[in-house]
């Protein structure tokens, strides 16, 4: 559906300062000299206006004017996204829950943290950091994401293997649909079986299908212990049998298992990265173990026996163990330095995932079509104990849109072959909506459109991103 752009830009600002007060209004021009994103800097936000309420009825009365006059909205967080599912034109007015930003309650006994969207995540993790839990999702991008944003993208993070995606965590939410009704369904109950869940339809959605104002999040205790390793193997499936192995000696504590490929295990640990190399860089391919337990002592006996018994059995070649928290952090931060693949040229960046059993293969499909490219460097690495993995593509020439497609075929292409899906944990918004069919059936991409039009009939959420109705 089409937009019309309000004749009168200055009455939707008067109107919108009628309903949310003066400050909470941001003109065209004051928007302007917002960036377009942590990632975009150099690009400025454009829109009728940016409208900021601070209660859950002042996003309802705002969706309610826009639904009335037939005003596109697209809803923004902390603007860390990468698929650019909150671009905004200039017909649209943005809506932040900049200054929806409250937690509300802490409930230790049940579990439980209600916050209002606008909060960041490493808020959250501080706040129940506080009563000795902890919310799991952790993301490089925590102190400036929202938690409102990494449930409608349904974020994924490093801990997956243990704790699930963000839909796992979400107990319940309250979201208001396009027409300013607000669905109150804050339920706080793990188990709660009445019916259809009406969550799932706002998590991952994008901002598509209604905007979330409020959730009630699932926290966990917090671990005692946590033991780290890099292990080094020559094969892929040494890799494969290393996961089933740790994960059956721990008895459920594997918390993370992450994999680089040789070559961007020696992009992290060489100048101008400031890690260096705890293992040498000759080996196929480099593990990152973590275990999270509740006794430090047996949990480090149990931890290195397992990597002993690793050794002996061939699945890995070499280890190096963190001996301290300090070291702990350090393993993560060779992992997470994903900015060195921008040095030296223009990259692509992937999040793409898989069955496991195909990794390899796909892996060398890839390689093999970006030969005929202007590629120039290609990376992997990623959360392969969930199926996740991330590639990053370097090219010699500028980032152009023929180039943009040509390198995105080469990456999507494959994974029809070995059902895999296009976006893992960072969503479809606009980049990843030609590639769509790849990863779902035309009766899927049917319902999710007829979704889309049951709670958004005149497609003013986020318009454009996900699907067209």
């Amino acid at each position: 559906m089409s937009h019309r752009k309000p004749g009168n830009t200055m009455k939707v600002l008067t109107d919108l300062r009628q309903i949310l007060g003066e400050q909470a209004v941001l003109d065209s021009q004051t928007l302007s000299e917002r960036a377009a994103g942590i990632w975009r800097q150099s690009e400025s936000l454009s829109g009728i206006a940016l409208a900021r309420p601070d209660s859950t009825e002042g996003v309802s009365a705002t969706l309610a004017y826009c639904y009335q006059h037939g005003i596109p909205v697209v809803t923004q967080g902390g603007l860390t996204g990468l698929v650019h599912g909150a671009d905004t034109s200039d017909d649209a007015l943005i809506l932040s829950l900049e200054r929806m930003n409250r937690i509300e309650t802490v409930q230790p006994n049940q579990r439980t943290l209600t916050a209002q969207a606008g909060v960041k995540l490493e808020t959250v993790q501080l706040a129940a950091a506080e009563e000795g839990l902890i919310f799991p999702l952790d993301l490089g991008a925590r102190g400036s994401a929202t938690i409102g944003g990494n449930a409608a993208t349904n974020a994924g993070g490093n801990r997956v293997i243990r704790y699930g995606m963000m839909r796992d965590m979400v107990l319940g939410v309250e979201a208001v649909l396009a027409d300013g009704t607000i669905i109150n369904a804050l339920n706080g109950l793990i188990k709660n079986n009445t019916g259809y869940d009406l969550k799932q339809l706002f998590l991952g959605s994008e901002g598509t299908l209604g905007v979330i104002t409020r959730l009630t999040l699932r926290l966990f205790e917090a671990p005692k212990s946590r033991h780290m390793a890099f292990a080094a193997t020559d094969s892929f499936a040494h890799v494969k049998e290393l996961l089933r192995h740790m994960d059956q000696h721990l008895g459920g504590g594997l918390s993370a298992f992450e994999t680089l490929w040789s070559n961007y295990y020696t992009l992290v640990t060489s100048p101008p990265a400031r890690s260096r190399p705890p293992l040498p860089q000759h080996h196929a391919y480099y593990v990152l173990l973590e275990s999270q337990g509740a006794d430090v002592d047996r949990d480090r006996v149990l931890f290195e026996s397992a990597l002993e018994a690793a050794l002996e059995q061939g699945l890995i070649t070499d280890a190096a163990i963190a001996q301290s928290e300090s070291e702990c952090q350090a393993f993560w931060d060779i992992r997470d330095d994903v900015e060195q693949v921008f040095v030296g040229g223009h990259a692509f960046v992937f999040d793409i995932s898989l069955p496991i059993d195909t990794m390899e293969g796909y892996v060398s499909a890839v390689a093999e079509r970006l030969a005929d490219t202007p590629a120039q460097q290609f990376w992997v690495f990623g959360h392969v104990g969930d199926g996740n993995l991330h590639l990053a593509i370097q090219i010699a020439e500028g980032p152009s849109d023929a180039n943009q497609r040509l390198i995105e075929a080469c990456v999507y292409e494959p994974l029809s072959g070995c059902k895999g899906a296009v976006s893992a944990e960072h969503g479809i918004g606009l980049e990843k909506k030609p590639w769509l069919p790849i990863s779902r059936s035309p009766e899927e991409i049917r319902l999710m459109k007829t979704l889309k039009t049951a709670l958004d009939p005149k497609s003013i959420l986020n318009p454009g991103k996900v699907v067209d109705p």
